[in-house]
């Protein structure tokens, strides 16, 4: 099973404030709509490549949310990514096969502003919250340009490159990927501005970091656990300068330049990654 990343997904407690933390870079969200469990809303970015940044909070402030519950408390920023695929239940029949847990599929829905309904299906690979460490699966009952909108232009952004997993225990978030998408071993480094051990896989979007030591990595997997902990954005290099970069560090083939977090609302970690 291929890795093609659908979108990825930042919680807070409220919306108008992820939208603000975004749109202050430049990076603008559009409204979603309201998810069919009538609890949750959200607003999306689409890219030109297809893939798509997912905000998400409740409709009421402190209401229990079905979905991340614990990252919309506290303003936790990433907590998930959802991966494309064309068939939902033959997805779960896979990943059933190689022996990782499946929970689905399950349908789900939610109406935009204009009235248009969208209905998709979720398949949940692994145990904690849905696309923790392994992604959901997701595929499209409606099409799926509805569902995603107009990619937003002008922004120097291709798309999501790589999400990055912060775990606490990095060998075996290693393990549960190679296993799920048999993938070869990663690249071991470090990473000075998440302060981590990071372990990146060369032909896949995806890297497991482990804090080093104390400091907001740390203390992020003591509030929400396992969970994306930072997602890094194809951008051509050109348009690197007209963001607020708070630190650059080797990444791959290319380089890694980390936003400011007070530029986006105190959110961490989203990059630019230019080659």
């Amino acid at each position: 099973m291929d890795i093609d990343v659908d979108h990825v997904t930042v919680a807070g407690r409220s919306l108008d404030d992820l939208d603000a933390a975004f749109a202050g870079v430049g990076i603008e969200p559009s409204y979603g709509g309201t998810h069919s469990n009538g609890v949750t809303h959200m607003s999306t970015v689409p890219f030109p490549d297809g893939t798509y940044l997912e905000c998400i909070s409740t409709l009421e402030p402190e209401t229990e949310s079905p979905w991340w519950d614990a990252a919309i408390r506290t303003d936790a920023g990433p907590c998930a990514w959802a991966i494309q695929v064309s068939d939902a239940a033959a997805a779960a029949e896979t990943f059933a096969e190689q022996g990782v847990a499946v929970e689905g599929p399950n349908r789900f829905a939610r109406e935009r502003p204009d009235g248009v309904r969208l209905e998709w299906e979720l398949v949940y690979l692994g145990d904690g919250e849905p696309g923790s460490v392994l992604p959901f699966c997701i595929a499209d009952r409606t099409p799926r340009e509805r569902r995603v909108g107009e990619p937003l232009t002008g922004t120097g952004l291709r798309g999501v490159d790589t999400v990055v997993l912060g775990v606490a225990d990095l060998d075996a978030a290693v393990d549960r990927l190679r296993a799920a998408f048999d993938l070869p071993a990663p690249t071991r480094t470090t990473s000075d501005f998440l302060n981590a051990t990071v372990a990146r896989f060369s032909e896949a979007p995806v890297a497991v970091a482990t804090p080093d030591g104390n400091g907001w990595l740390a203390d992020r997997l003591g509030a929400v656990g396992d969970a994306p902990c930072g997602y890094l954005f194809d951008a051509d290099p050109d348009a690197v300068d007209g963001y607020p970069v708070a630190d650059t560090e080797p990444w791959g083939d290319g380089e890694a330049a980390w936003l400011a977090p007070d530029a986006v609302g105190g959110l961490r970690a989203f990059g630019l990654y230019s080659r």
